[in-house]
């Protein structure tokens, strides 16, 4: 045998002289022309040919920093040389929010109507959010979304490299995964949550890489003071701190509730009346926000009411909605292992979503990490794994909210044509059928023998496709 088969050696292999001896009849001549055919053969032409998709992989891998500083160019270049780019409307409410601490108790009676005249945009964050703001607002406001973009970017590819981590890409001498995360932000820069979150100077890409990282790092501290600073900013954040009961981390659950409480301590102080304000009556009412019925809210709530043609508020409806989708994330939850923390978060996160009452497309940038786990991950091998990922990311860049929103009568009217309003439950239906391939796929996969392969995970993560 081989020894490069795997096989032991016979004795004497390796030895001409005790193969020569062996043959005792061998003509000296014939072995001489052995010799020189087996110093003949090609070994590179031996080797197998690698796959199209491996060679396309490592192409792309290869061209991943020019892809990127391409794609950050032309990023820029729609925001500030397109007719309709960036508004930043967010980013506005954001900064005027702050600015109206300087006048005690406006800060939820401010509004910014300059771009949108139909619907002047209120402060609905918590009133920490305006303290963390504050500093910002003393700066020219051009200098701060020009910022707010770059850091958008850094946040967005720190986002992917954490979750390349979580699936245990961490060794990598060839720079094969920071490549692979150049390539994915380059691209998931084009899809819809992303647009949206540049067009408005959103914060989700941020709160994200925040808990990210919480989920990453073993300092119980850190991860509570992460998810208890970024719930402070932004409710939807704390929807983390059921994943960290759910892994058994109590030290950073009970941490980050103590943050959050603190960052209320601290809003009262420096805000007053306008904090307590916020926490009793402002809290929850959900048409302050925004308008329910328009196609850009993929919550339950949102898409239920589209087809009644009413706010179907937390309903029986919706609430059976809610129910059933809760169990599907539990069923998924339970089948994933154990050291699939990035798996375990996004279906918390997913949930989460579906759950809100307003989840705006902007708040789907859990989707880029999710296309990641979904195509690299752990249950990467299964069935439908690159229907969840490559399906995504085709639904994503396509935008079919967006497109739904020119067809809409009004983002106020609830009421519209019957294969509108259906279509309207894109984002929601595509996660829920997510949560029951994970379900399923994660179980066939605890019940086989075929490893769940945290080795070739971290292969995988390191890959560009």
């Amino acid at each position: 045998m081989d020894p490069s088969d795997g096989g032991d050696p016979a004795p004497g292999a390796g030895n001409p002289r005790a193969h020569l001896e062996a043959a005792g009849t061998t003509d000296n001549a014939t072995a001489t022309v052995a010799i020189a055919k087996v110093g003949q053969i090609d070994t590179t032409s031996a080797a197998p040919a690698a796959p199209i998709t491996r060679r396309l992989a490592s192409l792309l891998c290869a061209a991943a920093p020019m892809l990127l500083i391409a794609s950050v160019a032309t990023r820029l270049a729609w925001t500030y040389l397109a007719p309709n780019g960036a508004n930043f409307v967010d980013l506005h409410v954001y900064l005027g929010g702050a600015g109206a601490i300087d006048h005690r108790g406006s800060l939820y009676s401010y509004t910014y109507a300059d771009q949108t005249p139909d619907f002047p945009l209120p402060f609905t964050y918590p009133p920490f959010a305006a303290v963390v703001f504050y500093p910002l607002h003393l700066l020219p406001f051009g200098l701060v979304a020009f910022l707010w973009q770059i850091a958008t970017i850094a946040a967005l590819y720190g986002a992917i490299r954490i979750s390349q981590r979580l699936m245990g890409a961490t060794a990598d001498p060839d720079g094969r995964s920071h490549r692979a995360a150049m390539s994915w932000t380059a691209i998931t820069i084009w899809i819809e949550p992303l647009r949206s979150t540049f067009d408005y100077g959103q914060i989700n890409v941020l709160l994200m890489v925040a808990v990210l990282w919480a989920a990453y790092t073993t300092r119980w501290w850190l991860s509570g003071l992460l998810v208890g600073v970024a719930s402070g900013i932004k409710l939807t954040p704390a929807i983390a701190g059921i994943y960290l009961l759910g892994v058994r981390r109590f030290g950073a659950a009970m941490t980050s509730a103590v943050v959050f409480l603190a960052t209320v301590g601290i809003s009262v102080l420096v805000v007053g009346d306008q904090a307590r304000y916020y926490f009793t009556n402002l809290l929850g009412d959900a048409h302050r926000v925004g308008p329910i019925a328009t196609s850009f809210n993929q919550s339950w709530r949102g898409g239920i009411s589209r087809i009644l043609g009413h706010d179907a508020g937390f309903g029986p409806l919706v609430l059976a909605a809610i129910i059933v989708t809760a169990v599907v994330a539990i069923l998924a939850w339970r089948a994933l292992d154990s050291s699939d923390r990035l798996g375990k978060l996004l279906v918390i996160e997913l949930f989460g979503l579906l759950f809100s009452p307003i989840s705006w497309t902007h708040h789907w940038v859990w989707l880029v990490p999710l296309m990641i786990w979904a195509i690299h991950g752990p249950l990467r091998q299964r069935r439908g794994a690159p229907i969840v990922g490559w399906g995504w990311l085709a639904l994503t860049i396509i935008g079919v909210p967006w497109l739904l929103s020119f067809a809409q009568p009004t983002i106020w009217q609830l009421g519209r044509p019957w294969y509108l309003a259906w279509a309207g439950l894109v984002y929601i239906v595509a996660a829920v059928a997510t949560l029951i391939w994970i379900a399923a796929a994660g179980r066939r996969t605890a019940g086989s023998d075929e490893p769940t392969s945290r080795q070739s995970a971290e292969q995988a993560a390191s890959t560009p496709g």
